[in-house]
């Protein structure tokens, strides 16, 4: 499915327009929670540190996704850069990124990342170190050979993101040695991939792919980023400084994000009221996948974290200043409190309790 067919997909009519906005809401708040992550992570912890954690990240996620996505995707007949290739096409297309898929031969297969960058939405691109994209490079694209259980297939970086080239773009091929651990990523810049053609680009099939599916799919791809995240950055700082930048970040995003998100949402900007933020609490809690009561202050579940065997509460309270940062540019007397539930907040029927505080003038 082309990218533009699929941002085609996402503009018709689905069960309800007020249940698309908010699926909408959910990707593009986390979505913007993750950029903001990448840039707090380089500002407050370094480059080198910053590069760290993006290969964490993404050598998780590879393990978790890639493989276990191969049959939903068609690609067990392809040959293995071919498939490595139609695979991000494919995943990312469905994450609402722009990819390009390119296949040279049965040994050579190119994607190419087109600008505008998903990742680093908006302005955030000036501000990314290539520590980042190396990180990625290195954690998902250098170790798809060895998931493939090809030990002769590596990925050759031509351009980055951050470069001012052509977007990230290289090629998966299959070399005539076994490659070390040092050739599995390569850099080759200048080098130039073939024009993209569409027919030759891989499709979804619609009966199995519906829109509502491709929208959920789309909340989903910015979460699962957040989640993985959140953990790895405890693994690489600790719980303390990693819960002092995630949680920093958060409430920046959610005070950058509110307005944008009240009107994706059809919120009145006007509101203050304590009632109209606990109508687009639930709604947006309820499209992240959680329950909510209809007061709309009891949660349960935390999709977020969903299969995680272990999430500290610092990591909790870290994301919850995302409500913190959003109550506060809708009435800035208001905070929006947690009042008990971490205990098993990985698990589908974790509980919270959430209030409403006015603070003095």
């Amino acid at each position: 499915m082309a990218y533009n067919e699929f941002m085609r997909l996402l503009d018709e009519p689905v069960a309800s327009q007020s249940e698309e906005a908010a699926l909408k809401a959910v990707a593009h708040l986390y979505h913007a929670y993750f950029t903001g992550l990448i840039l707090h992570v380089a500002l407050k912890a370094g480059e080198e540190t910053a590069g760290n954690w993006s290969f964490r990240v993404f050598r998780r996620l590879h393990h978790e996704k890639f493989l276990s996505s191969f049959e939903k995707l068609g690609l067990s007949s392809d040959t293995h850069p071919v498939a490595a290739a139609k695979y991000h096409y494919l995943s990312n297309s469905v994450g609402g990124v722009e990819v390009e898929f390119m296949p040279e031969s049965e040994t050579k297969a190119w994607v190419r990342f087109c600008h505008s960058r998903w990742l680093y939405d908006g302005t955030a691109l000036c501000g990314v170190p290539e520590s980042v994209s190396h990180g990625f490079l290195k954690g998902w694209y250098g170790h798809n050979g060895v998931s493939l259980g090809n030990d002769r297939m590596g990925f050759v970086c031509v351009s980055q993101d951050m470069t001012a080239e052509i977007g990230l773009s290289g090629y998966f091929k299959v070399f005539d040695h076994v490659l070390e651990e040092h050739e599995r990523l390569q850099f080759s810049p200048g080098e130039q991939p073939p024009p993209f053609d569409l027919d030759k680009a891989p499709k979804l099939d619609a009966s199995v792919w519906p829109r509502l599916r491709l929208l959920k799919a789309n909340r989903n791809y910015a979460m699962d980023y957040v989640r993985v995240g959140l953990i790895e950055l405890e693994n690489e700082l600790g719980v303390d400084k990693a819960t002092e930048i995630s949680g920093h970040a958060a409430a920046l995003i959610g005070r950058q994000l509110y307005r944008d998100l009240q009107r994706h949402m059809g919120f009145d900007r006007d509101a203050e009221d304590t009632e109209s933020f606990v109508h687009f609490f639930r709604r947006l809690t309820q499209a992240s996948g959680d329950s909510v009561n209809q007061s709309g202050l009891s949660q349960s579940g935390w999709r977020l974290m969903n299969g995680e065997s272990t999430v500290s509460s610092s990591t909790f309270s870290a994301w919850a200043r995302l409500w913190e940062g959003m109550a506060s540019v809708h009435n800035r007397f208001l905070a929006f409190n947690l009042v008990q539930g971490f205990e098993t907040a990985s698990q589908s029927d974790a509980n919270f309790e959430w209030r409403f505080v006015w603070r003095r003038v």
